[in-house]
């Protein structure tokens, strides 16, 4: 049976819906003796600032009964870096490279974009204005609609590569900001971010992570962006990149249906390398089983019901 996998995001064109989510793959290379990074719909690379990061203090991890909590803090080598020292690397993958780009401020996404803009290897943009753990930009522009708005527009204004914002489940309307974004020419939008969260060490009464608060990601956080989703998905006609706690194909289905044109796997990176290959051949057995040519027929069905 002829199988197509294959998805528009926004107008990167991939190969199959399965991606890896920024921050947990590295920058590919990292994962290259334990999974076939060709077969990845794409790879989606380490937050991105225009200056080195050197990122919160530790602790930054914490396991939770269903999850992970991290305040990483966005630690990177700052865009020039990732273009001289990891980009060369990337562009023999085989596979469309997705820079997640932050910034402090409007003007440096708006650099960012500049500076990424042509650059061969680069296939696209994820808008991170979600993170929760930095103390500027992050949270602070994923939660408020008009500058959401104000990052879209200057990303789009610098640069001819399709752009992904990346929201945050952290808001009162997901819906409102997805409207926002889309209003100021988001390409696609990729959700959820983590969720807010914290840990206290009862013996030293005293917050876990160095950075007090992290983000909660993990099988804890699926129903949370499934349910985001969904409303998005009937809110705004943009391909969705969903994403927050997969771990197996079913959970992939199960944001495909909900209106997902592409999934990113995160956390469970950690726990097992390859999930992502396991994750391409279970969808590929499900839609066998199912007499499903095309996994575009399975995008938003739920909704059909």
């Amino acid at each position: 049976m002829n199988l197509n996998l294959v998805v528009d995001l926004g107008g990167i064109k991939m190969a199959n819906p399965v991606t890896v989510a920024s921050g947990t793959f590295g920058y590919g290379q990292e994962y290259a003796d334990l999974v076939n990074i060709r077969r990845l719909g794409a790879i989606i690379v380490k937050g991105t600032t225009l200056e080195p990061r050197a990122g919160n203090p530790p602790p930054r991890l914490v396991e939770t009964p269903a999850g992970l909590l991290n305040a990483i803090g966005l630690m990177n080598p700052g865009v020039e870096a990732f273009v001289e020292q990891y980009l060369p690397y990337l562009r023999t993958a085989g596979v469309p490279v997705i820079v997640n780009i932050a910034g402090n401020t409007v003007e440096e996404y708006a650099a960012l974009a500049a500076r990424l803009d042509g650059v061969a290897g680069v296939a696209g943009l994820e808008v991170n204005i979600s993170c929760p753990n930095v103390k500027k930009g992050g949270l602070q522009f994923g939660s408020d609609p008009e500058m959401a708005a104000q990052v879209t527009r200057a990303v789009k204004d610098n640069t001819r590569l399709p752009v992904i914002v990346k929201l945050s489940p952290n808001v009162t309307s997901i819906t409102e900001l997805a409207q926002r974004v889309a209003a100021a020419g988001a390409d696609a939008l990729s959700l959820i971010n983590t969720l807010l969260g914290m840990a206290i060490d009862i013996h030293t009464r005293r917050p876990v992570l160095g950075n007090v608060l992290g983000g909660l990601s993990g099988p804890a956080i699926k129903p949370v962006a499934l349910r985001c989703v969904w409303q998005v998905y009937q809110a705004v006609r943009l391909p969705i990149l969903g994403m927050g706690g997969i771990s197996c194909a079913r959970d992939v289905l199960e944001f495909i249906m909900a209106g997902a044109s592409a999934v990113a796997i995160g956390t469970a990176n950690f726990v097992n390398p390859r999930v992502s290959e396991e994750v391409l051949d279970g969808i590929r057995e499900f839609m066998i089983a199912e007499g499903v040519k095309d996994i575009k027929e399975l995008v938003g069905a739920a909704h059909s019901v």
